[in-house]
C-alpha cells in the first residue's frame, strides 16, 4: 500500500477482516442478535457524502452491510446519496448534533433532534443514532440525553451508550489514524483494550495476525477515503491543522462538557 486512506487500501482492509472469519453486522443487527465474532462496520459522513456512497458499492460488492450516520447540516445530509446507499441495502443512522446546533438549548435541542430525525426517516428508518464529537464545540451532544431518553423516539441505541467497550474494541481512524485518542476530543471510550496500530497497514496486519478481539467496531470517516490525489491530499493537510488544534484541547484539559 503506497498511500493510506484511498479506496483500495479500505477495500483491503475489508478484505482482511473477512479472511478473520468475522461476520459483519450493522449496529441495529448487533444490538438486536449479535454475533459471537463480529465487525460493527460504521461510517461518520461529516462532509462529502459522495465518498460515503464509494464505500457502499465497495461492500455491497463483498456482500456487506455497514450503518452510515449522517448529519442534518449541508455539507453530509444529501437524499439522493442516502437513497442510493440504502437501495444498497446499508442502514441509515442519524449523526446528531442538536445540542451544539441550539449553543446549549435543550429543549430546543430536543425539537430540533426529532424533527431532524423524521427528516431521515421520510427516507428510511432509522433504529440508532450516534452524537457528532463537534471537537470545537464546547457542547457535548450525548449531554441531551441527561434530561430526555432516545429511546421515547423509537431508537434502540447509541454506541457510546449501548455498546460495553471493554467487550468491543474500538477502532476509529479520528485524526487519520487509528490509534489516535490524543487528537480525539470526544470520539473516545472507556476500554480495557489498548491497540498499537496507527497505520490501515497496521489494522489489516493485526487482522491477519488474530490480534484482535472477537468483537469489533470499526468507524471511519468516508471524507477521508479517497483515491484522488487532489481531494486525498487536501483532506491530509487540513486533518493535520485540525490534529494541532485538537491536541492542544485534549492536552489542555480545557473541553466545556456541558
Amino acid at each position: 500500500m503506497k498511500r493510506d486512506f484511498t479506496l483500495e487500501t479500505y477495500r483491503l482492509l475489508l478484505d482482511a477482516v473477512l479472511a478473520g472469519k468475522y461476520a459483519v453486522q450493522t449496529t441495529a443487527g448487533f444490538l438486536q442478535k449479535p454475533e459471537d465474532r463480529v465487525v460493527i462496520l460504521r461510517h461518520d459522513v461529516d462532509k462529502r457524502p459522495g465518498n460515503a456512497l464509494r464505500t457502499a458499492r465497495i461492500e455491497k460488492e463483498l456482500g456487506l452491510r455497514a450503518t452510515y450516520y449522517f448529519r442534518a447540516v449541508k455539507q453530509s445530509f444529501n437524499e439522493p446519496v442516502i437513497n442510493r446507499i440504502v437501495e444498497l441495502g446499508h442502514e441509515l443512522g442519524y449523526h446528531y448534533e442538536d445540542l451544539t446546533l441550539t449553543r446549549g438549548d435543550k429543549k430546543k435541542a430536543i425539537e430540533n433532534f426529532s424533527l431532524n430525525l423524521e427528516r431521515l426517516r421520510s427516507l428510511a428508518p432509522v433504529k440508532t443514532i450516534c452524537m457528532h464529537g463537534s471537537p470545537v464545540s464546547r457542547w457535548d451532544n450525548r449531554k441531551l440525553w441527561e434530561e430526555y431518553d432516545y429511546r421515547d423516539f423509537d431508537i434502540i441505541g447509541e454506541p457510546y451508550y449501548d455498546l460495553d467497550f471493554n467487550e468491543v474494541l474500538y477502532l476509529t481512524d479520528t485524526g487519520r489514524r487509528w490509534n489516535g485518542f490524543e487528537v480525539s476530543v470526544r470520539d473516545r471510550v472507556d476500554s480495557a483494550y489498548k491497540i498499537d496500530a496507527k497505520t490501515t497497514a497496521d489494522v489489516i496486519g493485526c487482522l491477519y495476525r488474530g490480534e484482535f478481539s472477537d468483537r469489533v467496531m470499526i468507524n471511519t470517516h468516508p471524507q477521508r477515503w479517497d483515491n484522488a490525489l487532489l481531494p486525498w491530499a487536501g483532506e491530509l493537510v487540513m486533518q493535520n491543522l485540525k490534529n494541532i488544534v485538537k491536541r492542544i484541547i485534549v492536552k489542555s484539559g480545557n473541553r466545556v462538557n456541558v
